[in-house]
């Protein structure tokens, strides 16, 4: 009987959590139409997403399209297929590895990052002290995290497929002298219109959920400092799993569209 009690207990909490952050974006999409814009504060959170990410978004690229290369080169060879790397390789990155991998690294750089910020100033009770002053705490903080993270997560995918691409180039010209002027070439041929925007429209719903979760958990933290550390790590726990849930809605809708 415990034991049901538990999974009762596990499963209404579960729900309540789902119905919390519905309406927690419900209030973002009814704030961010309508003014004050606050937009001095998005701009800052722009620079401090997207400038602060980008080495790690730019090294993680690149080791992915090294690794990724090594990794299918010897089985392509098996087939005579080495002239298939490229192509293969391109379509990958941008279609799935490129925009998920990255999505995650920026789940643990950005969410994080945001849970605890948003937590510490909860616990040190400078929300209250905004709505007490008459400032709208939501639309200064949270609006303007979200909308940033947003905007800033399809361009930082782009800069990391791009970085992938040159590391993939690089270990193909040292194994087999291929030609950046070739490699590329072969890229741009295999590259269609259906491989970029499905990937580019499912980065900015990844954007949304990172700065979506982390200012949720952030904002609702509990009191004290162990709270600010269970809401920086359900961020990235939340979002790394909504990342691969949106992730396989894309795939399935994208596979509908194109193959109709």
């Amino acid at each position: 009987m415990s034991n049901l009690s538990k999974l009762f207990t596990s499963t209404k909490s579960f729900f309540a959590e789902v119905g919390d952050i519905s309406l927690f974006s419900v209030r973002f999409f009814k704030e961010v139409f309508f003014p004050p814009f606050e937009f001095k504060e998005l701009i800052r959170q722009c620079y401090n997403i997207g400038n602060r990410s980008l080495l790690l978004v730019s090294v993680t690229g690149f080791i992915l399209g090294l690794v990724f290369t090594l990794q299918s080169r010897p089985t392509l060879e098996q087939f005579g297929a080495e002239s298939w790397i490229p192509s293969m390789i391109s379509i990958s990155i941008i279609r799935e590895i490129g925009p998920v991998i990255i999505a995650l690294i920026c789940a643990g750089r950005i969410g994080s990052g945001i849970g605890a910020e948003l937590g510490s100033m909860r616990v040190t009770e400078q929300i209250d002290a905004m709505e007490v002053s008459g400032t709208n705490p939501f639309k200064y903080l949270v609006v303007t995290r979200i909308v940033a993270a947003t905007l800033m997560l399809p361009l930082l995918i782009i800069i990391g497929d791009t970085i992938s691409l040159f590391g993939s180039a690089i270990v193909e010209n040292l194994k087999s002298d291929v030609s950046f002027t070739l490699y590329f070439n072969k890229v741009f041929t295999a590259i269609e219109f259906g491989d970029i925007i499905p990937a580019t429209i499912k980065s900015f719903f990844f954007g949304f959920v990172i700065g979506l979760i982390g200012c949720y958990k952030g904002y609702n933290c509990a009191k004290g400092t162990v709270g600010v550390g269970e809401a920086s790590n359900a961020a990235v726990v939340y979002t790394s799993m909504l990342i691969f849930i949106i992730d396989f809605i894309a795939v399935f809708v994208t596979d509908i569209i194109f193959n109709v």
